[in-house]
């Protein structure tokens, strides 16, 4: 425990998990948190002069069940194991922390989600600028950024680290800014500095200059990186080769989609249970790197149009040579996790299975590279150029590895024959020995006369002669008698004891033999982690167009004409996303949306509820979103003047845990957009001011619509709303028009028709929207009654005098009770069960009494 304590001093945040012979132990607090996550039995024991101490730990080979609960419950891990042989010492084995896993640390598949990154993040905050850093380990992927706050938090929403590292005197701040819902763990405050940051980097990349990687000019950047790379060494791990060069993630080259778009958008989460989101849609890479880059490709929408059209070109190519499209997919769906494979060969923790699983990724490049290198498309015949072979390696492996090894190179027969002479000769040693030991029995039947002579092994001495009692006299005087049994004796010999010193020599000889010779394999595939990473980066974006591609012919999408102009043209556009989640059978109605800085700027889009507004609005966003990462759109034909920002404002939500409500959580979003406008936005709004009162919600709503028409940057808008007056506002403002979403009433029923034309509505059908969720009768019909008096008042009247005439001129008053009141309910239940034929006067005034105090009287 002495020993224990002085580890666990070192690291007093992190559950130590403390290797005693086959089990790993946690010992008080760790304990009592190890018991509750895993499920293991808490148990206590005597401590020294302590009365106790609480115990829970697990055998050490369900190490991979355990340890990626630990972690997933956002602990970080400390694993301590014994750094010496027990037979070896006869003092306290010596032990020692080998590593420290962390939420965003690890190499561990059971911990890592193979088609999302796992991201350690630092943030770096000042008061002008902040830095951000972004190192996932398991991949060698290192990104650096610096910007303001709202920057600095699209990013963390974008990326969506694992764990965030902190300045120990900025937590609180960090959470101010950014909420509580990240894993944080703060370093100190020197390691925030810019000449420690630039050090370390310098000495990390082995540079004079961070010049070659472009971020020499990102100073609050840089020291975020710093602060990665100096956690990399807190938590043991010193193997980082791999991460081998650290990209700029450049504002200027991604369209901005702040936090509540992304949310809006549901892009990756969705806040309804089971529904789908525009990534679920997308995704159908078959690799785990593919998905992963798609995911980055949909956070960082592009703005280069060459870029984007080398993107559209090559998803063109496959959608016109599916053969092509089917061979190359094909291949990809055998290459595995590269990027992360290729990582734990550079640190070594590959195993045999891995290594196997590398070259059956190796043998998928050729045919790649071939059938690109054949294409007349430039991106694609850029990628084939780019791709390593990697040829030497790969017959290495072939030639040394067997085909299907073990998973751990301590189980053997992993090298195959011809690699090593020594190697072969110790195998036939070994493998050969029942020959030999059958040999020696049948000379000793002849020599001895002991025809029941059997030759045996076990574990308290070794190889033995076991003779039956009968055959007891016939034992050679130099044999030596080890054990007796009931009906026999068990017998060694010099020549047993050499033959078994020579076998089991040679058994340690060939586990010490292909340890030896696997450790080369993987330094020789070292000198290769570059090629490799690179090979894996191209098979990822090649999964990507490939995706895209199979997208655009499974469901009908066409691809998107960009330009430099300032406009928007969707032609029958459709919602990515609903229509795959549409009944069989029933077609989704599609809608043409055309904007312009000059003529149609602002679309003033009223419409009953549940009409569509909010899937119209929606679906422009998403359209726009898909032609910037080289995706074909749902649509008939999209020419698409290049977005550089998309604002949403969609749905009412509260921030309780924060202390806002509805209303002032649409506000700051909105304040949000409107601080941060550009010719090229594009902007949503939906329903804007519903959370205050109506007065309020208009008044409001007509400032913002106002604010932005008369901006400068004339930002193209979908302002979808359910006050109409807004509709009079394009008699006023030359750039905002008029349409609504078109309804057919029939039997005073509606039926939603879901195309947008132009023209305000005046009707918002709130009232059949609640007949149609199944409100009482009851409720629907008062509320029709107060609506017709409302119209029928005009104008002439305030809001409230309406309201009031309204209630007074009606057929009945609001029931005193609600309709499901308990009171009713219960006043109910005891009339119903009187029996009026038997009940006397008296019995009658006492009911009557009883029921009147329910309700509240004396």
């Amino acid at each position: 425990m002495k020993q224990y304590n002085k580890i666990k001093a070192k690291h007093p945040d992190a559950i130590l998990l403390f290797r005693v012979g086959d089990f790993y132990e946690t010992f008080g607090e760790d304990a009592v948190k190890a018991a509750e996550i895993l499920g293991i039995v808490l148990t206590k024991r005597k401590n020294g002069s302590a009365s106790h101490i609480e115990l829970a730990g697990f055998p050490h080979h369900a190490m991979d069940s355990y340890l990626p609960k630990l972690v997933r419950a956002g602990h970080r891990v400390a694993i301590c194991d014994q750094l010496e042989d027990p037979k070896m010492t006869k003092k306290i084995v010596k032990r020692g922390i080998t590593e420290l896993v962390t939420p965003g640390v690890s190499y561990n598949d059971k911990i890592l989600h193979h088609t999302e990154n796992n991201f350690l993040a630092a943030v770096h905050l000042t008061d002008e600028f902040s830095g951000i850093a972004f190192l996932d380990i398991s991949t060698g992927e290192f990104m650096c950024a610096q910007g303001n706050i709202d920057y600095i938090d699209k990013l963390l929403q974008s990326l969506s680290p694992n764990e965030v590292l902190v300045q120990r005197n900025k937590i609180s701040q960090f959470e101010q800014e950014f909420g509580k819902s990240y894993h944080t763990y703060h370093l100190e405050d020197w390691v925030f500095t810019s000449e420690f940051g630039n050090d370390s980097l310098l000495e990390h990349f082995k540079t004079k200059s961070l010049k070659g990687f472009g971020i020499e000019n990102l100073e609050k950047g840089i020291i975020a990186a710093g602060a990665c790379l100096q956690y990399l060494k807190e938590t043991q791990h010193h193997q980082v080769s791999h991460i081998n060069t650290i990209h700029r993630i450049e504002q200027d080259k991604y369209v901005w989609l702040d936090k509540f778009t992304i949310r809006n958008l549901e892009l990756f989460y969705s806040p309804n249970e089971g529904a789908k989101t525009l990534f679920n849609i997308l995704d159908r890479t078959e690799s785990p790197m593919g998905s992963r880059l798609l995911k980055r490709w949909l956070a960082l929408p592009l703005k280069e149009k060459k870029v984007i059209e080398e993107r559209l070109d090559a998803v063109e190519y496959f959608t016109k040579k599916p053969d092509d499209k089917k061979d190359i997919w094909s291949q990809i769906s055998s290459v595995g996790d590269l990027e992360r494979l290729i990582s734990k060969a550079a640190v070594n923790r590959v195993s045999p299975r891995d290594v196997i699983q590398l070259k059956k990724a190796l043998l998928t490049i050729p045919p790649i590279k071939e059938k690109l290198l054949n294409v007349k498309t430039e991106s694609l015949k850029s990628i084939g150029d780019q791709l390593h072979p990697c040829e030497h390696i790969r017959q290495k492996i072939e030639e040394q590895i067997q085909d299907d090894p073990p998973l751990n190179v301590a189980k053997g027969n992993v090298i195959k024959d011809g690699v090593n002479d020594e190697l072969d000769e110790l195998r036939k040693l070994a493998f050969s020995s029942r020959d030999y030991l059958e040999k020696m029995q049948k000379r000793e039947v002849e020599k001895t006369g002991i025809s029941s002579l059997k030759v045996g092994f076990n574990n308290v001495f070794g190889y033995y002669f076991e003779v039956r009692n009968t055959f007891k006299s016939k034992v050679p005087e130099e044999w030596i008698r080890k054990q007796t049994l009931v009906n026999a004796e068990r017998y060694i010999t010099e020549e047993l004891k050499e033959y078994e010193s020579k076998i089991l020599g040679a058994e340690e000889k060939i586990q010490h033999l292909e340890t030896q010779l696997f450790s080369e394999l993987v330094q020789s595939l070292q000198e290769y982690v570059g090629q490799i990473q690179q090979d894996a980066q191209l098979i990822a974006k090649l999964d990507c167009l490939l995706a895209f591609a199979d997208l655009a012919m499974r469901n009908d999408y066409v691809k998107p004409v960009l330009n430099e102009t300032l406009k928007i043209d969707i032609e029958e556009g459709r919602h990515p996303v609903i229509e795959q989640q549409l009944p069989l059978g029933e077609e989704y109605i599609s809608n043409t949306v055309r904007l312009d800085n000059d003529q149609n700027q602002i679309m003033m889009i009223t419409g009953p509820n549940m009409s569509g507004k909010s899937a119209i609005l929606r679906q422009t966003a998403l359209i726009s979103l898909m032609a910037q990462i080289g995706c074909f759109v749902p649509a008939k034909k999209v020419t698409l003047g290049l977005v550089d920002k998309i604002f949403t404002r969609v749905g009412a939500s509260d921030n309780i845990s924060m202390g806002e409500s509805t209303f002032m959580v649409e506000m700051n979003e909105t304040a949000s957009i409107l601080n941060n406008l550009s010719e090229r936005s594009l902007i949503l709004l939906d329903e804007i001011g519903r959370g205050t009162s109506t007065y309020d919600g208009v008044s409001i709503a007509w400032a913002i619509a106002e604010y932005i028409h008369e901006s400068p940057f004339k930002p193209k808008t979908l302002f979808a709303t359910h006050y109409h007056e807004l509709n009079e506002m394009a008699n006023t403002f030359e750039r905002i028009k008029n349409f609504n979403v078109a309804i057919k009433e029939v039997d005073k029923k509606i039926i939603f028709i879901r195309k947008l034309v132009p023209g305000g509505s005046n009707h918002s059908f709130g009232i059949h929207v609640a007949d149609m969720a199944g409100m009482p009768p009851e409720v629907i019909s008062k509320a029709s009654l107060i609506l017709k008096k409302l119209e029928d008042s005009g104008e002439t009247e305030t809001g409230k005098e309406q309201l009031q005439q309204a209630q007074k001129d009606s057929d009945y008053q609001l029931s005193f009770f609600q309709l499901d009141d308990p009171t009713l309910l219960q006043i109910k239940d005891q009339i119903m069960k009187t029996e009026i034929d038997t009940l006397t006067p008296v019995e009658a005034l006492m009911k009557l009494n009883e029921i009147k105090k329910l309700i509240g009287g004396k």
